[in-house]
């Protein structure tokens, strides 16, 4: 069975390791000399990984001994291997409001909705009462973006003010989706445990202030999986942002997440439906890192499970060393 690989990785809080040189040698008629210290900082660096199957199905029984750790071609040594992680879970879940997608917004906070409830309260149902979140440590935020960003709802884990909050999207007119994006990750930036950002849209952005680049970045210093969810508006290429498309894609797949077309309410619920999946059987990787090669602020991580056999699109994420 062929197995996929989604991940991404949370530059942790680590332990300051200190190295002392060896003292130089001692003359009698020179005054002794103190040895220098040098600090080194280590980084427990986290690696939340989704492994799926060829039909899409997360697979959850692999073990430690399952995976390989490769940091700028440095294999790692796993310090910390966990299934199903018990950390706490924050999402921004960011709509698409623009003029656009006014025939599909209905259809796209009825799912909005249900991947809430799905995320904050496994197995309750929507039309009931949301009754008390079954992890109260998790939490989520909402925003609504068109040609400004506006979050709805900060981070909370009371469906009741999710509900409301969806309840309150509108439409608007331009799509500034990279301040979203750049927003969203500022959102997540000092939240503990795992980071996601789900945006949900039609397409590319149009009137931003910041660029694919710095979106790009700040969810990556925020140590953030950008899930997107692409609704088409048409088929034909001819009506349709397929650059925006393609960047956004691009963005999912650097982060160590991934990405779904939707153009009917069903694919809709089900991309939803996958990435609550996906959150509720990540495995959790952590290592200090070992040698640098590299003087860049970005290390590229790869993991794998020589175990079993990968598909070639196997993905691959990293973590920046240094923040603003």
């Amino acid at each position: 069975m062929r197995f996929l690989l989604a991940l991404a990785a949370v530059a942790g809080l680590g332990a300051a390791a200190l190295a002392q040189a060896s003292a130089p040698q001692q003359h009698p008629d020179r005054p002794a000399e103190k040895a220098p210290t040098y600090r080194v900082d280590v980084k427990l660096v986290n690696v939340f990984v989704t492994v799926t199957d060829d039909r899409g199905a997360p697979v959850s029984s692999l073990m430690k001994e399952n995976f390989e750790v490769r940091e700028d071609g440095v294999e790692q040594k796993l310090a910390v291997f966990d299934r199903e992680s018990a950390l706490p879970l924050s999402i921004v879940l960011a709509i698409d409001a623009s003029l656009s997608t006014g025939k599909d917004l209905k259809l796209e906070l009825d799912s909005a909705r249900a991947f809430a409830h799905s995320v904050l309260h496994p197995g309750a149902s929507t039309a009931g009462a949301p009754g008390t979140p079954e992890r109260p440590q998790d939490a989520l935020a909402l925003f609504q973006f068109s040609e400004v960003v506006d979050q709805l709802v900060p981070f909370t884990s009371d469906l009741r003010l999710v509900d409301r909050g969806i309840a309150r999207v509108h439409l608007g007119a331009a799509t500034a989706l990279y301040d979203a994006i750049f927003l969203g990750s500022q959102a997540l930036m000092h939240r503990q445990g795992r980071k996601v950002l789900v945006v949900i849209t039609d397409g590319g952005d149009t009137m931003s202030r910041v660029d694919y680049h710095e979106a790009l970045r700040e969810a990556q210093q925020a140590d953030a999986l950008v899930y997107s969810i692409v609704v088409v508006p048409i088929q034909a290429s001819a009506g349709r942002n397929t650059g925006g498309e393609h960047a956004l894609i691009q963005m999912s797949a650097d982060t160590g997440a991934k990405y779904y077309y939707a153009d009917t309410p069903q694919q809709i619920d089900r991309a939803f439906r996958r990435i609550s999946d996906e959150l509720r059987t990540q495995y959790l990787l952590a290592y200090y890192p070992r040698q640098r090669l590299s003087d860049s602020d970005f290390r590229r991580i790869l993991i794998f499970t020589p175990a079993f056999a990968l598909s070639n699109k196997a993905k691959n994420t990293g973590h920046h060393t240094k923040t603003h």
